[in-house]
């Protein structure tokens, strides 16, 4: 009976844990911790690249790490870092409490359906407030265990190493009690949750496994790309030829860059992998803002045309979220090309065909593409930070919006006699009736179209605008004119349409100033 009942025992698979809350309250610097003090010494200094997720051992079970970026500008890549989670760890710095991405955090877990723990970060901090916390994630639907709830709470500090074994320790119970079984039928499935291009080796990416084994040499399918595993490396960058449910490992042999998001599927030849590809043929495209000019409306809007290369295609979806956040009704912006890995003479090619400027996050540019750039004049930004590339791109985009034009108001004329007019210029006398007439300055003829006692409303209208060419006194050529003096001007047209000044009409005198006009 106990060999029976043996039998019947199912290997629980590790728990993946994907670390959520708002900007600066310590997601970063949890992972940080967990991975310095829970990854044996060997393994953490072999860690040569980011593969997106890590693993931990604590007391013999293993717990995979999401490691998502944390900036609000990854909102898509921690919502789909929640899909493939089987817990959450909501950090909420102790000091500061419930802030938007804190909400935005907690939605994203309730629409999973996941369970998840909060970690009370910063807790030896001046000002934290544990009770206020726990207050307004009242007021969010969250109780915690001593308020009546299931939510369990743990109070740390990510930057003492306080209480992260009770954390780690509370992140099993919640998995043995969520029941992960281990799935090791065939084939083999899971998610993308990284990809970029390395020069040494080609197309890599992060795979984590759902079910079954991935096995070196399998034919593996994700969305509309078929690879072949040629190898297979765990997140310490140790060669390995297998890899069970809740595993991360770095796979090569991709013919191009697969999507993160993207499930794959293992096939049990090329051609059975070759029939899955062409029924996701289909599929909406990951990036929905690269689809060329993706944005509509008004002919007259004007959009600045822009060529992207990132160094992994989650940067690309960061990029994309934070752009759409970006909104102007008279200019916008068209991705032309998109793709990872260096800035190549090619796509100094597409520049140069669809007017565009280049920028380029986290990754190079190769002295080819420099030399073309420079012999064409195409533009090229290069960033480390995101949001420094959209402020960038806000920028660029205002640079297409016409300036604000600010009338400064220098006095008032009254035209006394015309004297004599061409297509270009006309000129006559008048007297300063408010404050200056300065030459090179511009003016406004208004006509009253009633004649107005004093102290009623007038209601004047613009006849013809133009420059002051040229100011005089006495006959004597002056750079200003007071009020209460004569003078004669000639008055320069600015517009091919150019009507008389009459007898009568007011001319306001003001200095444009060009206000540059920001998103």
């Amino acid at each position: 009976m106990a060999d029976n009942k043996n039998k019947e025992v199912k290997n629980m698979r590790p728990p993946v844990v994907v670390v959520l809350g708002h900007v600066d309250h310590g997601k970063t610097k949890l992972l940080d911790t967990i991975r310095k003090t829970k990854v044996a010494e060997g393994e953490s200094g072999g860690i040569t690249q980011h593969i997106g997720a890590y693993q931990t051992n604590v007391n013999g079970k293993i717990i995979t790490f999401l490691d998502t970026p944390g900036h609000e500008a990854f909102t898509a890549i921690r919502s789909r870092g929640a899909k493939v989670a089987d817990i959450a760890i909501l950090v909420i710095a102790a000091d500061e409490s419930v802030k938007p991405q804190t909400k935005e955090a907690i939605k994203i877990i309730k629409e999973e359906k996941i369970p998840f723990i909060v970690a009370l970060n910063k807790i030896d901090k001046e000002g934290a407030n544990v009770q206020k916390v726990k207050q307004d994630l009242a007021t969010e639907d969250v109780l915690v265990e001593d308020w009546g709830g299931k939510v369990p709470v743990i109070e740390i500090s990510a930057k003492t190493n306080r209480n992260i074994d009770a954390l780690l320790d509370m992140v099993l119970l919640v998995a043995e009690l969520e029941e992960l079984n281990e799935d090791l039928s065939s084939p083999s499935q899971g998610i993308i949750i990284e990809s970029n291009l390395d020069k040494r080796r080609g197309y890599v990416a992060t795979a984590l496994v759902n079910k079954g084994v991935l096995s070196a040499g399998d034919f593996i399918v994700a969305g509309t790309v078929v690879g072949k595993i040629k190898s297979m490396e765990d997140f310490t960058g140790k060669a390995t030829k297998q890899a069970k449910p809740s595993q991360p490992v770095l796979i090569t042999g991709w013919p191009t860059a697969p999507d993160i998001g993207k499930e794959f599927v293992v096939a049990p030849d090329k051609d059975e992998a070759v029939r899955i590809a062409e029924g996701n043929v289909n599929l909406a495209p990951l990036f929905s803002f690269f689809k060329g000019s993706v944005e509509t409306g008004d002919e007259n809007k004007k959009f600045l045309n822009l060529v992207f290369k990132s160094d992994v295609s989650s940067s690309l979806e960061a990029i994309e979220v934070s752009l759409k956040a970006i909104k102007s009704q008279e200019v916008g912006y068209r991705v032309i090309s998109y793709d990872i890995g260096n800035i190549s003479e090619a796509d100094i090619k597409t520049a140069i065909a669809s007017k565009c400027q280049v920028i380029g996050f986290r990754v190079g540019t190769e002295e080819s593409a420099k030399k073309l750039a420079d012999k064409e004049g195409v533009k090229i930004s290069n960033f480390e930070i995101i949001y420094e590339l959209i402020e960038y791109v806000r920028n660029e985009m205002s640079e297409l919006l016409g300036a604000e034009i600010k009338k400064n108001q220098l006095g008032k004329l009254k035209v006394l006699a015309v004297f004599k007019k061409d297509a270009r210029s006309q000129i006559f006398g008048g007297r300063v009736i408010s404050g200056k007439v300065v030459r090179g300055a511009m003016g406004d003829a208004t006509r009253p179209s009633l004649k107005a006692s004093e102290g009623e409303a007038r209601n004047d209208s613009i006849v013809v605008s133009g420059k002051i060419g040229q100011l005089q006194h006495d006959k004597e050529d002056m750079p200003e004119v007071k009020e209460g003096l004569e003078a004669g001007i000639r008055f320069d047209a600015v517009t091919k349409d150019f009507p008389d000044v009459k007898v009568g009409d007011i001319l306001d005198i003001y200095e444009e100033e060009r206000i540059k006009r920001s998103i």
